[in-house]
């Protein structure tokens, strides 16, 4: 096996790994600065928001999210106590916990949404052409499966 990468793979992968910790950065920054909170506190509050009933197993969190299982009970629980989540005991299963979307929760995450959705246009979105979105939805998919 070689360990290598061709100028091809390292321009790819070396360029997604950069352009990750870039925006990431950025995204951190903006976050902050209009609304207070961390991109991972954006991001739990983000998928609480698209479930039907503002709640996920903290497990299921962690399993869509670059945190581990601890990092993200330790996210909960600063949103927690910011009056954002609340924690509920699993009725099916003893040992596990749901993350609850709050009123006060909805609320930060819709005022943190505008200024998002707005920063990840400007600075992401709007550099592709519906086409190119449309392929990079795709590129997604296909590594979500493998």
């Amino acid at each position: 096996m070689e360990e290598h990468f061709s100028k091809l793979e390292q321009n790819a992968w070396g360029g997604f790994l950069g352009i990750y910790a870039y925006i990431n950065r950025l995204v951190e920054a903006d976050l902050q600065e209009h609304s207070r909170i961390t991109h991972v506190e954006f991001e739990v509050l983000l998928r609480l928001s698209w479930e039907p009933t503002h709640r996920l197993r903290i497990q299921d969190l962690a399993a869509q999210s670059i945190l581990t299982r601890s990092g993200i009970s330790r996210v909960v629980e600063r949103l927690e106590k910011a009056g954002l989540v609340t924690r509920e005991g699993a009725s099916e299963d003893r040992r596990g916990a749901y993350a609850v979307l709050t009123e006060a929760g909805v609320e930060r995450f819709r005022t943190a949404a505008q200024g998002h959705v707005a920063f990840v246009r400007e600075h992401f979105l709007a550099h592709f052409s519906e086409q190119e979105l449309e392929q990079m939805a795709g590129f997604w998919q296909r590594l979500e499966k493998s």
